[in-house]
């Protein structure tokens, strides 16, 4: 590829106000207003008291904010992003950054969690007009993890620093997902950065739970974390929503001692960094799986001890191929991982099931690679409303590349902005009517138009 004319004869000049770089923002905030968006925050979010007028029109600034970040917008000046050419004769209401940013400032915890009502109840009604989560399939799990989003300079409320010896702000997400679709997050939650990883986690896995019930998801909920969620609180939440639970253990006293008492031929070979041995027609691998019964938390009151299924995979720590000949180790050692659960699935299925749990870290990308590229105020709250909203433009936006293609349903949200947002379009007037005219060819041309039709606009025949 070469440039194919010289400098003297290429010009460039920002004249035209009838082009526009998103033209996939019109059918995705058109699909943002039929769920009821808008609505759901003007009857919700009451930001009363507020100085400079900044609790006014909540509903235009939160769209404004959602439609900026599904954009590709990672802070508060970037939000202008919804300014240029002609999109102000498409949407109407865009406000500027420095009054999102004054609107931000002026949540309460308060506010938040009144936003964070109606966020849920808007994903409810995504679901309901999309199908993003399919109410059919036979198992739904429920993944909640946390991360620690580095901050710099202490200016900012809450910044601290945490386990991971970075300062930051710490943020919970729980996502639900199905084995036939991508993760949609159901509730997020900001803490201060030296919080641990399951502080608060029971209370908000009790409001996800809520929401995927509201769903009208009737299937059983199998929720994953790692052992930092592991405690009788997440459990008692389980039991008392119906749900299951698979949750990786600390090997710590007990359950060493529980591990060293399962023989050796209780151990199974799994398909995990193995390899195909053709002629004994088996699996030859360096991990192996068992379970054995349990009773968990019998240091709390009966009433909160829990028998579940201890299922223990074990690794060699040695690959054998590095040890020198001759210098093969006397007894084998193993890396333990234990995972307590009361999954309904044989030991072959629940133990696999539980290691999927990892697809919560393709959505802290998914949000670090947009909205959540920054948490951009000084302010502990304003930036908790933030997290909200970029939850609300990542389940928007993959509710968008539902409507779009099989492929861009479970693709990352970065390709399905590249793909159907972030497309050129110029604005031409006649007949009374607007009509976008986008590039030719444009290699996803039939999925935006699935899209484009699928919130109720027509294309030009």
């Amino acid at each position: 590829m070469k440039v194919s004319h010289s400098p003297a004869t290429l010009f460039a000049a920002f004249d035209d106000p009838d082009l526009i770089a998103h033209a996939g923002l019109v059918p995705t905030i058109r699909l943002a207003e039929r769920c009821g968006l808008p609505a759901l925050v003007a009857e919700k979010v009451k930001l009363t008291g507020a100085k400079n007028g900044a609790g006014t029109a909540a509903e235009a600034k939160a769209m404004s904010i959602v439609g900026g970040m599904v954009a590709g917008a990672d802070s508060i000046d970037d939000l202008d992003v919804l300014r240029h050419g002609g999109l102000p004769r498409l949407f109407g209401g865009v406000r500027a950054p420095s009054t999102l940013g004054t609107f931000l400032r002026a949540f309460t915890w308060g506010h938040v969690r009144q936003l964070e009502s109606a966020t849920r109840a808007f994903t409810c009604n995504l679901v309901a007009h999309t199908g993003l989560v399919p109410t059919g399939d036979e198992v739904v799990f429920v993944d909640i993890d946390s991360k620690v989003k580095q901050v710099y300079g202490p200016a900012k409320q809450g910044a601290s620093f945490g386990y991971t010896k970075v300062r930051g702000l710490h943020f919970q997400i729980v996502t639900v997902k199905t084995a036939t679709c991508a993760p949609v997050i159901v509730a997020t939650r900001l803490r201060r950065g030296s919080a641990g990883s399951g502080k608060g986690a029971a209370s908000l896995l009790r409001e996800a739970l809520a929401t995927v019930r509201a769903m009208g998801i009737t299937a059983q909920i199998i929720v994953r974390a790692d052992s930092a969620y592991f405690s009788h609180k997440v459990v008692e939440v389980c039991r008392k929503a119906g749900a299951r639970f698979s949750l990786a253990v600390a090997v710590r006293k007990k359950i060493r001692e529980a591990i060293a008492e399962i023989p050796e031929y209780a151990w199974t070979p799994i398909k995990y960094a193995a390899v195909w041995d053709a002629e004994e027609e088996r699996w030859i691998s360096d991990a192996e799986i068992t379970e054995v019964p349990f009773t968990a938390f019998t240091s709390r009151k009966k009433a909160l001890h829990t028998t579940a299924r201890l299922i223990v995979r074990r690794v060699k720590r040695l690959n054998p191929k590095s040890v020198p000949e001759g210098q093969a180790e006397l007894f084998g050692v193993w890396r333990h991982h234990v995972i307590f659960t009361n999954s309904p699935f044989v030991l072959a299925q629940a133990e696999p099931m539980h290691r999927e749990h990892a697809v919560v870290e393709q959505v802290f990308a998914d949000l670090e690679d947009s909205a959540l590229a920054h948490l951009p105020s000084g302010k502990f709250t304003a930036n908790a409303a933030w997290l909200t909203l970029a939850a609300t433009a990542y389940n928007l936006t993959r509710a968008a590349g539902h409507l779009a293609s099989v492929f861009h349903a479970r693709a990352r949200t970065g390709t399905i902005r590249r793909h159907l947002i972030n497309i050129p379009a110029r604005i031409a007037t006649g007949a009374r009517r607007l009509t976008l005219h986008l590039p030719q060819p444009w290699c996803w041309q039939d999925d935006f138009t699935d899209l484009w039709t699928a919130t109720g606009q027509r294309m030009v025949t």
